[in-house]
């Protein structure tokens, strides 16, 4: 099947061939058509499948007729993070080369002045993440009652990122009738009752198993100790020894650790960036950008950098830490084997990691494949005095000192020194045998005056 078999308009078709597309994915063929007929869709793949253009195509030609309204958007796109919503606002620019739609973009990091300047002349295509929206809703600068087409995209990383409740919300104060696209790689039960309560009679389409891996991508396993200098150790041996390594991304749970991983690979002599959530816009971007011209070989990057991001040549993922949630090791290795190519994904795995693994390996439906031996697991390990890390951020938790009353006497020469001459710690032996003078007798008190 060929995309002109699609429904799309004839400005579409063109803009698709100009891009050098020919042949739709298994996702944009089932959903596309149901699409441009205005059926709500949800619709089910694994990520590097071309859901983005399975909704963007549609709407392009829906779009044709009708005109914008201020502060009114017509099609209303939602996002969970920034550089998604970029990638979003890239392929309308990409596509849209032969139609006049006005495209806006709501996200953090940007100023509200210049976002409000665009919601005023009115846009046809609204993309933001649900935070800001509903900050410029509140604020009296958006009105959603004129929505005809709503797009939920990556909907499980909205339920991870806690951004259920505001969705609820927008979907809520859309109340024209409109049609509603819902794309998302797994389908958890939260997310199946979303679907329940804001689509009607919608077309489900799913190409492939939820939570599955690609089969274009080698999925490997090694181990290493528990301290970080070993885990950079085999990450800096993994990364030069790779023969086909074109540039990779490495993936960390926790900021804190991205940060000081790029700087140990920046030392080491590696060309590295980092990417996570604390950075400003401006930064991540650049960083992104870079990366994606080869201006940067090795991407440290959090789980920011796991959904959905489209960087079609990536050779190489590395776990430096094995992902808590099961689901995030399906999106994170999803940005390696994209569009038909091979890539490889290498997870670097400590004994304390095996618990998190075998939820993986359940998920997936598949035992992955040891590089090296598999490390043996030892319970004790944390009870023999070893300090142990807060989850997800937190700091670290030493093992706490003993009180000052409970340390031996012959440790307190400081604190006998402090009491003066009349301590008996500070008093010397010859001081000590000498008698004491005998005490004046105080002079007896007088007789008080009796109260009134």
């Amino acid at each position: 099947m060929n995309f002109s078999d699609l429904g799309l308009s004839d400005k579409v078709l063109a803009a698709v061939v100009q891009a050098g597309y020919t042949q739709p994915t298994p996702i944009q063929e089932q959903a596309i058509p149901h699409a441009v007929n205005g059926r709500d869709v949800i619709g089910i793949a694994q990520t590097g499948t071309g859901k983005t253009a399975g909704f963007v195509l549609p709407m392009m030609t829906l779009l044709e007729k009708g005109r914008a309204r201020a502060r009114m958007p017509r099609t209303l796109i939602l996002e969970p993070t920034r550089e998604l919503a970029a990638q979003v606002e890239e392929n309308f620019i990409k596509y849209g080369i032969n139609q006049k739609l006005t495209v806006a973009l709501l996200i953090g990091g940007v100023s509200f002045d210049e976002q409000d300047k665009k919601l005023a002349r009115g846009v046809d295509v609204l993309i933001a993440t649900p935070g800001r929206l509903l900050d410029h809703f509140e604020r009296g600068k958006l009105l959603l009652n004129g929505v005809e087409i709503l797009v939920i995209d990556e909907a499980d990383r909205m339920l991870d990122m806690g951004f259920i409740p505001d969705i609820e919300r927008i979907c809520k104060l859309i109340t024209k009738k409109h049609q509603t696209l819902f794309f998302s790689a797994t389908m958890p039960p939260e997310i199946q009752r979303l679907t329940e309560n804001f689509l009607t009679d919608p077309v489900k389409i799913e190409v492939s198993k939820p939570a599955t891996t690609a089969n274009t991508v080698a999925q490997r396993l090694i181990a290493s100790g528990h301290e970080a200098h070993d885990k950079r150790a085999v990450l800096r041996d993994l990364i030069v020894g790779a023969e086909d390594l074109k540039n990779a991304i490495v993936f960390c749970n926790r900021k804190k650790d991205v940060a000081i991983l790029y700087r140990s690979l920046e030392k080491h002599g590696f060309n590295a960036g980092a990417l996570h959530g604390d950075m400003d816009q401006r930064a991540r971007m650049a960083t992104l950008d870079a990366f994606k011209k080869g201006v940067l070989t090795v991407l440290v990057a959090s789980d920011v950098a796991a959904r959905g991001l489209d960087i079609p040549d990536v050779s190489h993922v590395f776990n430096y830490d094995v992902p808590i949630h099961a689901e995030d090791y399906v999106h994170r290795i999803g940005r390696t084997g994209r569009a038909g190519r091979f890539g490889t994904a290498i997870t670097i795995v400590t004994s304390d990691d095996l618990r998190y693994l075998s939820t993986i390996e359940k998920l997936i439906g598949e035992d992955i494949t040891w590089l090296s031996d598999k490390p043996v697991a030892d319970p004790d390990r944390r009870r023999r005095g070893k300090p142990t890390r807060a989850r997800e951020g937190g700091e670290e938790r030493v093992p706490r000192m003993a009180s000052s009353t409970s340390a031996p006497r012959s440790r307190r020469p400081a604190r006998a020194a402090e009491l003066g001459a009349e301590g008996d710690e500070a008093r010397s032996p010859r001081a000590a045998a000498e008698p004491r003078a005998p005490r004046a007798p105080r002079p007896a008190a007088e007789p008080r005056a009796p109260r009134p």
